[in-house]
């Protein structure tokens, strides 16, 4: 049997995957790997920062619908990337993070960026973050280790996996094996479908409440289909904002930061069974829950137990296992189709009222709905941590499902930079009919906004959407609502966003108002180049989190 260098196995294993991009920053133990995919044709990715090349990957695999492949040195370049793999695994995406350590056989004596148990353990630290996180301390063990790692990512609810490879490991001689990527794991079914369908059957005032598990599931259609059969009332929370169309009527709006007065209301009118698909019901998607919200009975659409019955008191019935499939399977047992509906005026006048409000500085929610008015309707959109995506949670209108990202669980600030450059590259083809926002602020653009120059340098053509009010918005506004006063959360000098962007050499605008945001993002899409877009909005605008209290009792 042919034998190849481990380094050498790998990336011609990355290429059987069809990977065309990988993503990291070099170092001494990971070099040979460096060094061989430029020699396969697969493009490096060179990060500015190795959490930064963790989003990328992530995005990556967002975009191409498979692996993220992301590498790291050892030491502190593997602990880096572990902020990377915990939004990866809320995000339920397949990446793999390969870190190194300086040699296999020399560890238990001192080591410069040991990453074995003797020093920064990385295998141990990325168990919590990981779906499955292992050492490789012989060549041979590569094939099961891979394996057991790929059917990790895969099986299920996807996530990422970490494989610790030693340098004198990589550089050792192994019998060639081939190992696709697992397609042959059939989706759990639940049996339970049929309770579904009579509680859907009985209920008189139900209301489907979707999360982020709805966007990631990619079952717009389904969900539209059971919405209409049923005319159940629809609300989404923060990561679930790209579920539904915002402008079907059944459409009740947000709950949760960022939510809306009618889906508060309704939740207030006596509802019997709430729908709850792929939210793990976090504090953030239920900020303002009291008591008399509680539905009569809870039908849960869930990849996992960990969560699922245990924020809400009402009995609940839980479908467990894959949500697109059993969606798809409610629906064909069901005869569900879809249906007409009204819009409703009521909310139609409200949106009216609030486009045609004058300012003295522009507002969070004027931004959004220029950015709106000037997007084509396919657009991807990120959204980052902080009050911008909460304000686009309210704002910004959702035309086509699956066009709007953000996570409202694990949410690391810069994350949704990181996302947007990996979308992009991975969706190079079809770039000029999907261009690729993020919405971020300039908080996030202090952790990880050198990444821009990533996109610069690898020719991603993301719109960076930044609204700039010179604070930890988010931070300040709910620390001074609930105590009365705010520690460190305002910039003394705040950073001007346009000129850092034009000194990593992507295309600026500065905008104070409407027609400002417009013409910079017509600007930007007909330029097909990295462009960043400052939004100058006030600085003392209330934004949509105040429901999350603060409590120093």
């Amino acid at each position: 049997m042919m034998k190849k260098r481990v380094y050498a196995l790998l990336v011609e294993l990355f290429n059987s995957w069809g990977i065309s991009h990988v993503f990291g920053i070099p170092g001494k133990s990971i070099s040979p790997l460096m060094l061989e995919l430029e020699n396969c044709g697969i493009e490096y990715v060179l990060g500015r920062h190795e959490a930064g090349c963790g989003f990328e990957a992530s995005g990556y695999a967002l975009a191409k619908k498979t692996m993220g492949i992301v590498i790291g040195t050892s030491g502190p370049g593997g602990t880096n990337l572990i902020t990377a793999a915990g939004q990866a695994k809320e995000f339920q995406l397949p990446v793999l993070f390969i870190t190194g350590q300086p040699s296999m056989k020399e560890t238990g004596r001192a080591l410069s960026q040991d990453s074995s148990q003797f020093g920064a353990d990385l295998v141990k630290m990325f168990e919590p973050v990981t779906l499955f996180s292992a050492r490789i301390e012989r060549g041979d063990l590569l094939h099961l280790y891979l394996k057991h790692a790929l059917e990790k990512a895969y099986t299920g609810e996807k996530g990422p996996v970490h494989l610790c490879i030693p340098f004198d490991v990589l550089m050792e001689e192994v019998d060639t094996f081939s190992l696709p990527l697992p397609d042959h794991i059939s989706p759990v079914v639940s049996p339970d479908i049929d309770k579904a369908i009579s509680m859907l059957n009985e209920a008189k005032k139900p209301v489907l409440f979707l999360g982020k598990g709805a966007v990631m599931s990619d079952a717009y259609d389904q969900l539209r289909t059971i919405a209409e059969h049923w005319g159940i009332p629809v609300m989404t929370t923060p990561g679930g904002k790209g579920a539904f169309p915002t402008s079907h009527p059944l459409y009740l709006g947000g709950y949760g930061l960022g939510g809306s007065k009618y889906a508060t209301e309704y939740m207030k009118s006596g509802v019997d069974l709430m729908i709850v698909v792929g939210s793990k019901l976090c504090d953030m998607s239920l900020s303002g829950f009291t008591d008399d919200m509680e539905p009569d009975k809870v039908l849960q659409f869930e990849y996992d137990l960990k969560f699922a019955g245990k924020t809400l008191q009402a009995p609940t019935q839980i479908i467990l296992g894959d949500i697109h499939s059993n969606l798809t399977q409610l629906i064909l047992r069901s005869g569900a189709s879809v249906k007409a509906y009204e819009a409703l005026e009521a909310r139609a006048q409200a949106a009216a009222a609030a486009a045609s409000c004058t300012e003295t500085a522009m507002s969070a929610g004027t931004a959004f709905r220029s950015l709106r008015a000037v997007l084509p309707k396919e657009a991807v959109l990120f959204g980052d941590a902080g009050s911008h995506s909460f304000h686009a949670v309210q704002n910004f209108e959702i035309i086509e499902p699956g066009t709007f990202y953000f996570d409202e669980v694990f949410i690391a600030m810069g994350a949704a930079i990181g996302y947007s450059i990996g979308y992009s590259i991975g969706a190079q083809d079809d770039m000029h009919e999907r261009p690729v926002v993020c919405v971020t602020g300039d908080g996030c653009m202090m952790m990880h906004g050198t990444e821009i120059s990533t996109a610069v340098n690898h020719g991603a053509p993301v719109i960076f959407f930044v609204l700039n009010n010179g604070r930890l918005d988010m931070v300040e506004k709910g620390m001074s609502y609930n105590t009365g006063r705010s520690v460190g959360a305002i910039y003394e000098r705040p950073l001007d966003v346009s000129l850092f962007a034009q000194s990593m050499g992507a295309l600026a605008f500065r905008c104070e108002n409407e027609t400002d945001v417009k013409k910079a993002v017509q600007s930007a899409l007909q330029s097909n180049t990295t462009t960043v877009i400052e939004v100058m909005v006030d600085p003392h605008e209330v934004p949509p989190i105040l429901t999350r209290l603060l409590s120093l009792d």
